[in-house]
């Protein structure tokens, strides 16, 4: 059975991520950015503010996210894990922008501090509201799906 540390290892090792957003014309737009993983489960990413990606969470803040789809074939082999990732976005200030920058977003992408100088960067926090592992390397496959209390367990677990 997956434990969380497991989970967050495996997330944080798969920075390339599948992210969905819903206009406010209930337009769908999806793109790959590069994500960091924080001991609760949050996700940061930096992206232009000019972005249809941030506009779209501007309007409405639901998110939806795949982690391993985008590097799922590596080398000869092929990995079937997945962690589908639902949750609701909103962007920091202040305080909140330099503990999520700091302590999160630079851990992972050092290189983002570069990226500060780029007119109209934003970093955008993610909190979840539901997660499902899937393992189809496995006979049968592993699959658990994480919302309500065992969810906040699991984020609480810090």
């Amino acid at each position: 059975m997956l434990n969380r540390h497991e989970l967050l290892e495996f997330m944080r090792a798969n920075p390339l991520v599948t992210l969905a957003t819903i206009s406010a014309e209930s337009v769908p737009s999806a793109a790959i950015v590069g994500v960091a993983v924080s001991d609760r489960f949050e996700l940061v990413f930096d992206t232009l503010g000019t972005s249809r990606k941030f506009r779209n969470l501007q309007k409405n803040p639901r998110i939806a996210i795949v982690f391993g789809a985008a590097g799922a074939y590596r080398g000869s082999g092929h990995d079937e894990r997945t962690v589908q990732y639902e949750g609701v976005a909103d962007i920091p200030t202040g305080e909140e922008l330099e503990r999520v920058r700091e302590r999160i977003y630079f851990k992972q992408f050092p290189d983002g501090r570069a990226r500060l100088k780029w007119p109209h960067i934003e970093y955008v926090r993610v909190r979840p509201m539901w997660m499902r592992y899937s393992d189809y390397n496995v006979n049968p496959p592993e699959i658990v799906e994480l919302s309500g209390e065992e969810l906040a367990r699991l984020i609480a677990a810090t």
